[in-house]
């Protein structure tokens, strides 16, 4: 597996798209690819969709404000989002719920930063731990 392959897969699977970057990248380690090396272009892939996640969740809040806030449900939603938002990333890694969380990063507006920080180490760290087991 190439290094462009194991980007795109990690890439993809942080996106909406059902796919598992975790193969590729026991994959890529299993055809002698250097372990820093997958897991700096795994990570790099990861992390990347996961700001395009929140950009679009940005986008997302800039076309439904309105909406979202000029109701109750809406209201306490947005409140619950800032509340909890930064706890709620700590399941960001987690297969099926952790991208959606990406996206809802977004849509809440939670900093940038913090979000990157958190949401951007636990895909190295997960990746890592799967390095270490292999």
């Amino acid at each position: 597996m190439t290094e462009l392959a194991l980007f795109l897969s990690a890439f993809l699977a942080a996106t909406i798209f059902p796919f598992s970057s975790e193969v590729a990248f026991v994959a890529a380690l299993a055809n002698g690819m250097d372990s820093t090396t997958a897991l700096m272009v795994a990570s790099s892939g990861n992390i990347l969709a996961i700001i395009l996640n929140y950009l679009l969740g940005l986008f997302l809040y800039e076309k439904t404000k309105t909406k979202l806030l000029s109701s109750k449900v809406g209201k306490k939603a947005y409140e619950h989002g800032h509340r909890y938002g930064y706890f709620a990333l700590l399941f960001s890694w987690m297969p099926i719920i952790g991208d959606p969380l990406t996206l809802v990063a977004g849509v809440v507006r939670l900093k940038f930063v913090w979000f990157v920080i958190i949401a951007g180490s636990l895909r190295v760290l997960r990746y890592w731990l799967i390095a270490q087991a292999f």
